[in-house]
């Protein structure tokens, strides 16, 4: 486990690969740590220095006060990223990870190599939405949305079908602080990435998949279209979570994508 003090936040993260080789940073989703992208990296081989870290307020990464603001969570990446001497990465953002990806490209363009944003888009509410989300948990605490949260993370065939996992992925998500949690959606609610995306001027991909609840494909759609020259696929029979739900797939498009665009 690696620890470091950034942005005036602990954040725990995890480095792997030949420190010469092209860096690729993932940002994960709310209510998920870094162990989210381990049913993808599987496919992925060591000519990658692959950067995963838990946001402040998740896993085990310091939880400070909620609210918190997408350029908390935009400073703490950048803030790691110069910790471990990172100059220019392709960054791989899930859902809010996708947001503060694109938070990060209007920041320091010059740091941003490529972008794949899955599931995410450039303004995900309504606002009236994450009130109500908020609310409820104050109320009730993570449990009390966990079961309406699998439905949007996972298509009903993984909800059939693999229930061992599926209470793995719950237990993670309830076990967020709820601290980290409250921010967190704060900051999504109050995020509007539209400039941002549209100012975009590297090698983009944007996945999602077709039985993503949370955003689904028309929203990630509407997103790869403010981007000059994204791509844009979309991932049959997966949910919100394609990394766990099918690895393999967007494995495979990814290193296409790597491949096309020169990145890796």
């Amino acid at each position: 486990m690696r620890f470091a003090r950034v942005n005036d936040v602990v954040l725990h993260h995890a480095v792997e690969g030949p420190p010469g080789a092209p860096a690729v940073v993932f940002s994960n989703s709310l209510g998920t740590d870094f162990r989210v992208w381990d049913p993808l990296l599987a496919y992925f081989g060591r000519d990658l220095r692959r950067v995963r870290y838990d946001k402040r307020g998740h896993g085990l990464s310091e939880a400070r006060p909620a609210p918190y603001d997408i350029a908390d969570h935009v400073g703490d990446m950048a803030a790691l990223l110069d910790h471990l001497g990172i100059e220019s990465a392709v960054v791989v953002g899930l859902s809010v990870g996708g947001i503060i990806a694109q938070g990060l490209s209007g920041l320091q363009p010059e740091r941003i190599a490529g972008l794949v944003l899955c599931d995410t888009a450039h303004v995900i509410g309504p606002p009236e939405m994450w009130d109500q989300r908020i609310a409820a948990i104050e109320a009730g605490g993570i449990e009390a949305l966990a079961d309406a949260v699998m439905e949007r993370w996972f298509s009903a065939a993984f909800r059939r079908d693999r229930p061992e996992e599926l209470s793995g992925w719950r237990n993670m998500l309830i076990r967020t602080p709820a601290e980290g949690y409250l921010g967190t959606a704060a900051a999504i609610r109050d995020a509007d990435m539209t400039a941002q995306a549209a100012a975009i001027g590297v090698p983009t991909l944007c996945v999602g998949g077709s039985e993503d609840g949370a955003t689904p494909p028309e929203l990630v759609g509407a997103l790869a279209g403010l981007i000059p020259g994204a791509r844009f696929e979309v991932i049959e029979g997966a949910g919100h979570l394609p990394c766990v739900e099918s690895p393999e797939t967007l494995a495979g498009l990814m290193k296409d994508f790597f491949a096309e665009a020169g990145l890796a």
